[in-house]
């Protein structure tokens, strides 16, 4: 590829190795993707602004259906404080909610010209195996996300700011924290995003890329 080529195509494409980061946090029934529901999934984008710096854009949310037979165990719900049968719980089918998260994934990172997502998340292997789980009980032939690398700002975290609870981490960094909206999905994709972006941003101006 020429030097013109590569300065042609979107920053972002250029920033990580032609992946697009997408922050994701699920909330779930337990903690064991094979047999615990998926009870909630959301993702927030990743942005690159003019002078290279990195901010949160925009984000979905899906309530998602227990998967026939799926375990659920109480304690879980009494921290997410899901009621998965709820009458007033939007929820869709997990096939579904995948189908329209990866689609609007695809479309961002088309116009960022990116080959692949890349899942960032707090403690990023259990949103990832939640992630990989679904796909392979709906049978989604293609996943945007790479298989296996994942970007954990629970480890970003602890070199940065030597935390790695999010709530601490997210304090150290100046970046606020509900603990009333702790464990929504999309509260804390939100918060990990802010996260991922503030770390990124604080290695730029150290002389990082």
């Amino acid at each position: 590829m020429t030097d013109t080529a590569v300065k042609s195509k979107p920053p972002m494409a250029l920033r990580f190795r032609g992946f697009l980061p997408v922050v994701i946090d699920v909330e779930c029934g337990g903690f064991n993707p094979n047999t615990d529901a998926l009870l909630e999934i959301a993702a927030v984008l990743v942005e690159i602004q003019a002078d290279g710096t990195l901010k949160p854009g925009a984000g979905w949310r899906y309530h998602v259906q227990p998967f026939p037979g799926a375990k659920i165990e109480p304690a879980s719900l009494a921290v997410n404080g899901i009621d998965p049968y709820h009458p007033l719980r939007p929820a869709i089918s997990e096939k579904e909610a995948l189908t329209r998260l990866f689609n609007d994934i695809r479309r961002a990172m088309k116009d960022n010209e990116c080959t692949r997502a890349i899942l960032v998340g707090h403690n990023a292997y259990f949103d990832l195996n939640f992630v990989n789980a679904a796909i392979a009980r709906t049978e989604i032939k293609r996943s945007p996300f790479h298989p296996f690398s994942t970007f954990d700002t629970a480890t970003l975290a602890g070199v940065a700011y030597g935390q790695t609870v999010l709530a601490k981490a997210l304090q150290a960094a100046g970046i606020d924290w509900n603990s009333n909206e702790a464990h929504s999905a999309a509260y804390d994709a939100q918060q990990t995003a802010e996260l991922f972006c503030r770390i990124c941003n604080r290695f730029r101006e150290g002389g990082g890329l």
